[in-house]
């Protein structure tokens, strides 16, 4: 695990609904891509490789959900 400090982003296109996630993209490099409620920051996160996070845009993206 890095000693960097995560630095969240929340998508433009979550238009401040409420119903967000928040992603610490600037930890892709060490290997993980952390992601977090927005709405409960201090709660769980959950750390995913770069790939698998990938898969979930890609889900997310498409016509299938």
């Amino acid at each position: 695990m890095t000693t960097e400090i995560p630095r969240w982003f929340t998508s433009s296109y979550s238009s401040n609904g409420g119903n967000c996630v928040e992603v610490a993209a600037n930890l892709t490099t060490h290997g993980i891509v952390p992601v977090r409620d927005s709405k409960c920051t201090d709660g769980p996160t959950l750390f995913v490789s770069p790939s698998a996070f990938a898969g979930l845009v890609t889900l997310a993206r498409s016509a299938e959900l």
